[in-house]
């Protein structure tokens, strides 16, 4: 992906209020299907990574695995907040 539209998609990440807490029960199958669904509607959607679904595993491995399973792209991990686009 191109710089400039990393820096577009990123400034309007700005604006969005995250759409998804992901909290004790980590990545499952139905967070998958609601985030596709979000994804497939917004095509750009932030997603807030509460404390506890952390259990040992570092923040990055998490959002990695989260764009992964919806087969979008990456955009930012600030703080526990993860921006995905696709």
């Amino acid at each position: 992906m191109e710089k400039e539209k990393l820096y577009r998609l990123k400034a309007e990440a700005n604006q969005l209020s995250p759409i998804l807490n992901i909290g004790k029960n980590g990545v499952t199958d139905t967070l998958i299907e609601e985030l596709n669904k979000q994804i497939k509607a917004n095509r750009l959607v932030k997603v807030r990574v509460l404390k506890s679904a952390e259990e040992g595993k570092d923040l990055k491995d998490i959002a990695e695995e989260i764009a992964a399973a919806t087969r979008s792209n990456l955009i930012e991990v600030r703080g526990r907040t993860v921006v995905l686009y696709r």
